[in-house]
């Protein structure tokens, strides 16, 4: 039973490094839209924050799983 929490819990934290990806798809992104538009530089900025918190709240989803996996059951 201990085990297959572990591994659950393992299972759970994977989104963190879908997230990492993500974030870092994102800010490239923003790198090139900006070296092409340097003028939509602060719309682009917001736009680029909003993906970062979005993708980022994936991440504590999958850290919170994990917890709840390890701790809770």
């Amino acid at each position: 039973m201990f085990f297959a929490k572990i591994i659950a819990a393992g299972l759970a934290t994977s989104a963190i490094g879908g997230a990492g990806v993500g974030i870092g798809l994102i800010f490239s992104g923003f790198l090139q839209a900006v070296a092409q538009t340097p003028e939509l530089e602060r719309l682009l900025f917001q736009y680029t924050l909003l993906g970062f918190a979005l993708t980022e709240a994936i991440a504590l989803f999958g850290l919170m799983m994990a917890f709840i996996l390890l701790y809770a059951i």
